[in-house]
């Protein structure tokens, strides 16, 4: 049984995820980036997995690209993995009919929650309470499992209805307005032109002009620039300039590198 996890990431949560799950499941596991380069499913592939980020309570731009793209043969199973810091809303029921309009029927859609990494509210949680929440995504994920290897139908979970209807509302008002946010970026003078910045955007929104990051304002608000740059120098509005950076621990830069604008490819046996 071969399964490709198709998974997008700013600051590694996602990436962790598709990982965690790959080593649970039965036979190959390849994990394709969702960056700017990527490939659809082949026909030797038995079952696809998305793994994301929940946006704003909503999709990211780069799953909604993917979901109208995808085709899939009927006998082939599909699944998502929302990746969240408190509420998905409505966000895998989005996907679920996206993909309907593509005739690829979602199979089950879980959501796992994860440390926040939404440094425009706030900074980095506690160690001590984001490996608490490592130890129950990962319960989970031994939950999920089996219901994955056995290619069964299961939920498409979701929040409550007022949570659904309000939070879509939003995500509705802020998606139209993310791709200029970027407009609020800036760097303080530490900044050393090392351009990891450029290399880690997924969306390939920044260029460096005269060893500054610039932004082209297509961003899709996965924060990897301001979170990942080496010398914190990197600030959004007035608020986040003292507040601690966040990215998931076992995942290094080296790997969101490779993940930002090519595909990656590991097999666990």
């Amino acid at each position: 049984m071969t399964t490709r996890l198709y998974y997008y990431t700013g600051t590694g949560n996602s990436l962790w995820v598709a990982r965690q799950l790959a080593q649970r499941l039965d036979g190959p596991a390849e994990l394709v980036s969702l960056g700017t380069d990527y490939a659809l499913p082949d026909a030797e592939c038995d079952r696809i997995g998305l793994v994301f980020p929940v946006h704003v309570w909503g999709l990211p731009q780069h799953v909604r690209d993917f979901a109208g793209r995808l085709t899939a043969a009927p006998n082939r199973y599909v699944f998502a993995l929302a990746v969240n810091a408190g509420q998905a809303a409505a966000t895998l029921l989005d996907l679920r009919d996206r993909l309907q309009v593509r005739e690829v029927s979602l199979q089950c859609g879980f959501e796992l929650r994860l440390p926040s990494n939404y440094i425009l509210w706030n900074g980095a949680q506690p160690v001590a309470q984001q490996q608490e929440l490592f130890a129950a995504a990962q319960a989970k994920l031994d939950r999920i499992a089996p219901i994955l290897r056995d290619r069964l139908p299961g939920p498409v979970e979701r929040g409550p209805w007022w949570q659904n209807i309000l939070l879509s509302a939003v995500n509705r008002f802020a998606y139209a307005k993310m791709a200029t946010t970027d407009k609020d970026f800036w760097t303080a003078d530490t900044c050393n032109g090392c351009g990891v910045c450029e290399r880690i955007c997924p969306s390939a929104n920044i260029r460096l002009e005269q060893g500054r990051p610039a932004w082209q304002h297509r961003c899709s608000q996965c924060l990897a620039c301001l979170q990942w740059c080496p010398q914190e120098a990197i600030r959004h509005g007035k608020k986040t300039a003292g507040r601690q950076r966040y990215h998931q621990p076992e995942i290094s830069l080296a790997d969101m590198l490779a993940a930002a604008h090519r595909n990656t490819h590991n097999t666990p046996e």
